[in-house]
């Protein structure tokens, strides 16, 4: 047997065997990223759309981080991978729409294989287990150390900057609060030279961000995350309606969070049961290159997905967005204002419409004037970035 067909099925062998325990039938309606469903009569369509989302997992085998690093990332690379499978989330919503379907046997779209690739365990894929290690440096984090969700959110607005052809906005709020004009600012901003390379991968989500009358519309798509602590060492049960009221937003990107050192990525809720997908589970990589082509079975969970209570959530979290153009980010404030935070003496953040005149300058992110790429541009981030505060505890 070729090398690549055992790793092949040693692979689809760790997917069909996970033990994850079916979702029970039930009166209450399951929201995920933003949809609901009745267990009852839509739960072929619910599994379908949870396994249609990109699942990332520990790997092993793929090439050293850093060329001496670790080869695996199981133990520490759980936040990790939950923060992959929250931007490839936004990717899908940007490119696929949200009621992109994927199929087991079907021919895939070129947008999905494209998005799939920016996410493989290789140093010249833009959010590999390797770029996000390696960028976590600057962050204060040694490669092959657990990271948090605000860490791992700080991680992903700064590798945004080197992604030309997504030319996603990635804001990520401070102390606690998500400021409307600096949000406007950014997704109207820019950021990227006339000299970027001008190839179909490449090619940047900016000069396709057009109007049907073929102007641009000045917006770059916004993945907006929330990073939040809900309590001390326990979440604060005030939080939890607004909590998994954010789920029920068309919006919804998720959750990033789980246990102590234990990372899970939350997709929805029943009940007061919080559902989740689990990288916990480690896969060997492929190369698509010994291939031709990536095993894409293995980055799907095939089976019902795992739940937890939601009292047993860690309060450090991190929410997710994603609002395609203006109209949807007006609209995602207005729910936030009315639905989530309408409790004022319990608000889980403060949603404000102008910059703190406390605050430093607002500043869009911008891409250093450097002239590497891979892991040797991520190597010099730490002198290019500033650390960005970690955030407060939540009083009650």
């Amino acid at each position: 047997m070729m090398d690549s067909d055992r790793l092949q099925q040693e692979n689809l062998f760790a997917v069909e065997y996970l033990e994850i325990e079916e979702l029970p039938d039930s009166d209450e309606p399951v929201y995920i990223l933003g949809k609901q469903y009745n267990m009852k009569t839509e739960k072929s369509d619910l599994q379908l759309d949870i396994a249609s989302r990109l699942w990332f997992t520990y790997r092993k085998k793929f090439s050293p981080i850093g060329g001496t690093g670790p080869s695996s990332d199981t133990g520490w690379g759980c936040m990790l991978r939950c923060g992959q499978m929250m931007l490839a989330q936004a990717l899908i919503c940007q490119h696929l729409g949200r009621d992109w379907r994927w199929g087991k046997y079907k021919e895939q779209a070129k947008e999905y294989r494209q998005i799939l690739h920016c996410f493989l365990d290789r140093k010249d894929c833009c959010y590999s287990i390797h770029q996000m290690a390696q960028m976590g440096v600057g962050e204060g984090k040694s490669i092959g150390e657990w990271f948090g969700p605000n860490t791992v959110a700080q991680v992903l607005k700064k590798l945004a900057v080197f992604d030309e052809r997504n030319s996603l906005a990635v804001y990520v709020s401070m102390d606690n609060t998500v400021v409307i004009e600096d949000i406007k600012t950014m997704c109207k901003y820019q950021p990227h030279s006339s000299s970027m390379a001008q190839s179909d991968f490449h090619q940047s989500a900016w000069s396709r961000c057009t109007d049907t009358s073929g102007q641009s519309s000045g917006w770059r798509p916004l993945l907006l995350i929330v990073p939040l602590r809900l309590g001390i060492n326990h979440i604060n049960p005030v939080y939890i309606d607004a909590f998994k009221g954010c789920f029920k937003m068309s919006q919804s990107l998720g959750a990033l969070g789980g246990k102590p050192n234990n990372a899970y990525y939350f997709i929805g809720f029943s009940g007061d049961e919080l559902i989740y997908l689990d990288p916990h589970t480690t896969q060997t990589f492929m190369d698509p290159e010994e291939t031709g082509t990536v095993q894409d079975q293995t980055y799907h969970c095939q089976k019902s997905p795992n739940r937890m209570k939601v009292l047993n959530l860690d309060p450090s979290v991190a929410l997710g967005f994603f609002c395609k153009d203006e109209n949807d980010f007006d609209n995602w404030c207005e729910v936030v204002e009315k639905v989530i935070l309408k409790q004022q003496s319990l608000r889980m953040f403060e949603l404000t419409p102008k910059h703190p005149p406390h605050w430093p300058p607002f500043i869009p992110p911008t891409k250093p004037e450097v002239t590497t790429i891979g892991a040797e541009l991520i190597d010099s981030t730490d002198k290019l970035f500033d650390v960005e505060e970690e955030f407060e505890i939540l009083s009650v």
